[in-house]
């Protein structure tokens, strides 16, 4: 028996922090992963509040980090005892988005976890995993290709944000968007991921970074990650005038998760630059733009799941940047908690008090 943060119903303010949760038992192809670090993202909110789907009762939680437990029969490529991140979209490697060489579009395992529960409850009865995963557990199995294998001198608490946060970002950046050196750059939404895409714009080389948030006291934080300039929504028409002479920026990333934030974004980017979409949103939540403007301006919508990126192949880029000290995790972190502080913590979460919380397992 394992302890797990269980969510019974949407809308439940509070999870259920249990202590009589088993996993099931690995199969052939699947590894099973002791947890040692798990964030505390916006996406687990969202999860809370139904913005984002899941099966019920779910274990929440995906960004993660831990060792391996036991491998299945046919795996190869890790053992117990390897460090892993966990990666909350694994590609099959079969279907027509892993083919085309877009990994993080792919639904084949995700698809799996609405209708394959991976918990079971003290009583017996079934649980599944938020997005097939469920890192605010101590033990989860997942797909061989749901984990990848890192160095054992990174920190676990470092690690899990190389499983959502850091690729959301920084992914962004360089495979969606791929900002060029010199270029404007405007970030609406100064949150965890907000300040990874602000990270990437300074790796990129972007000449202005400007950081949008209502909240003026996550300005001096954005600062500190990068960003060149800050500003409130009252104050971005003057910023824009100030930074670019009224045109624009060359890329803008939404954030936020709101149809009114990819609005701001679209304002505030330059005739022919890109709006690039991060923000998980709601499904009810329509955006809507006049087909003159979308021909006319010249502007680009593109949309950027899990920053673009193929796990496999990015981890061991963002691991390389953190060494350089080009990439600042520990940053990002606001505050270390125990699995008991997880109700705590997604309150902070809600009141907007926090970067990033990481549990820490024993």
């Amino acid at each position: 028996m394992a302890r797990a943060a269980v969510l019974h119903a949407v809308g439940d303010k509070e999870l259920d922090l249990r202590d009589d949760v088993s996993t099931i038992d690995p199969g052939p192809d699947q590894v099973k992963v002791r947890i040692k670090a798990t964030g505390v993202c916006h996406s687990d909110l969202s999860t809370m509040t139904g913005v984002l789907p899941s099966a019920l009762p779910t274990v929440i939680g995906h960004e993660g980090a831990g060792v391996v437990a036991e491998v299945g029969d046919r795996v190869t490529g890790v053992q117990p005892g390897d460090h892993v991140v966990v990666n909350w979209t694994p590609d099959c490697g079969e279907c027509a988005e892993c083919l085309r060489g877009e990994p993080y579009l792919c639904m084949t395992y995700l698809a799996q976890s609405f209708s394959e529960p991976g918990f079971k409850l003290g009583d017996g009865s079934p649980a599944f995993g938020m997005a097939g995963t469920g890192t605010w557990a101590e033990e989860i199995v997942l797909p061989r290709r749901g984990v990848v294998k890192i160095a054992e001198d990174i920190p676990f608490e470092y690690a899990a944000l190389l499983g959502c946060g850091i690729p959301t970002g920084v992914g962004a950046v360089i495979n969606t968007a791929k900002v060029a050196p010199g270029s404007k750059v405007a970030v609406v939404g100064a949150g965890g991921v907000g300040l990874s895409v602000i990270q990437g714009a300074r790796i990129a080389g972007a000449s202005t970074i400007l950081a949008i948030d209502p909240n003026e006291a996550k300005h001096s934080i954005a600062k500190q990650f990068g960003a060149t300039h800050t500003a409130t929504l009252d104050g971005l028409e003057e910023a824009k005038g100030l930074l670019t002479g009224g045109a624009g920026f060359d890329y803008t990333f939404e954030v936020v998760g709101k149809s009114a934030a990819i609005t701001t974004a679209w304002n505030a980017t330059r005739r022919g630059g890109d709006v690039i979409v991060v923000g998980a949103g709601a499904f009810d939540d329509n955006w809507s733009q006049t087909a003159f403007a979308l021909l006319f301006d010249g502007k680009s919508l593109k949309a950027s799941l899990y920053g673009g990126c193929d796990l496999k192949r990015d981890i061991p880029l963002f691991v390389d940047l953190w060494r350089a000290g080009k990439l600042d995790i520990d940053g990002l972190i606001s505050r270390r908690i125990g699995f008991e502080d997880l109700n705590d913590a997604v309150r902070a979460l809600t009141n907007g008090e926090v970067i990033r919380q990481v549990v820490v397992f024993d």
